[in-house]
């Protein structure tokens, strides 16, 4: 049986994007223009994933999202948001969120993030013994990390942070989430420092990472091994040295 997506969203050249774009994809599309008719719709069906945009004529978005997370705490949610919205992303994120996509988004890159977000509802199950992507792999039962075959040895609290973001692979973690997980102080620069350390020792090219990548005002992203799209987009963005250490 395919996935079924529930696509909440008020503009309706915007559903009918999503509906021919993931249904080629093979997944069964449900709608709702707005947020009384998600919460109807999510009362009688039972979708593998919610595409959630959080401009909603008849409530907050990030108010469905919390009411969404209260009575469905498993299901994954991807948030469809503006480009200049820095802290409504921030604010999703942390209210449960899966992940988000910006607005304009590009179908590939959207595809990429669904199919992170079933995956990790699927991991939420255990850990995966071995994590695997670019030339880095991660056992989480040895406690072994490798670049290109070779170990690296990393501080108890670099593997704290590598470990979380394994666990969430393809996912943003926000500043707050991730310090939450690892207990550690709230600075930012905290933070920065440690994300510093690990693409000097994770990286081929700590300048222009390809593995942990930098999601700009909002946290921090480890690649997924199929989490190709826009990566050198991406990347592009994490090489620019003023924009990854003023915005923590």
């Amino acid at each position: 049986m395919s996935p079924t997506i529930l696509v909440i969203d008020d503009e309706p050249p915007i559903r009918k994007l999503l509906r021919m774009g993931l249904s080629t994809q093979g997944y069964a599309i449900l709608e709702a223009p707005n947020a009384v008719t998600a919460l109807e719709v999510l009362g009688r069906e039972s979708p593998a994933l919610v595409i959630l945009d959080l401009g909603l004529p008849d409530m907050r978005g990030h108010d469905l999202l919390r009411a969404i997370r209260a009575s469905h705490p498993g299901l994954p949610v991807v948030v469809l948001s503006s480009r200049d919205d820095e802290s409504g992303k921030v604010e999703a994120l942390d209210l449960g969120a899966d992940d988000y996509v910006t607005k304009p988004f590009g179908m590939a890159e959207l595809l990429a993030r669904l199919r992170a977000a079933l995956r990790h509802q699927l991991a939420a199950r255990g850990e995966r013994p071995v994590f695997r992507v670019d030339g880095l792999s991660v056992d989480l039962v040895r406690r072994v990390v490798k670049v290109d075959d070779a170990e690296v040895k990393l501080t108890p609290r670099e593997y704290d942070f590598l470990r979380i973001l394994v666990l969430h692979a393809g996912k943003v973690l926000t500043h707050a989430q991730l310090m939450h997980e690892v207990s550690v102080s709230s600075d930012p620069q905290y933070l920065r420092v440690y994300m510093r350390q690990l693409r000097q020792k994770l990286e081929a090219d700590p300048e222009r990472p390809r593995i942990l990548l930098t999601e700009t005002g909002v946290g921090y992203r480890l690649r997924a091994p199929d989490d190709e799209p826009n990566l050198k987009r991406r990347a592009a963005n994490d090489a620019k040295p003023a924009v990854t250490e003023t915005n923590p």
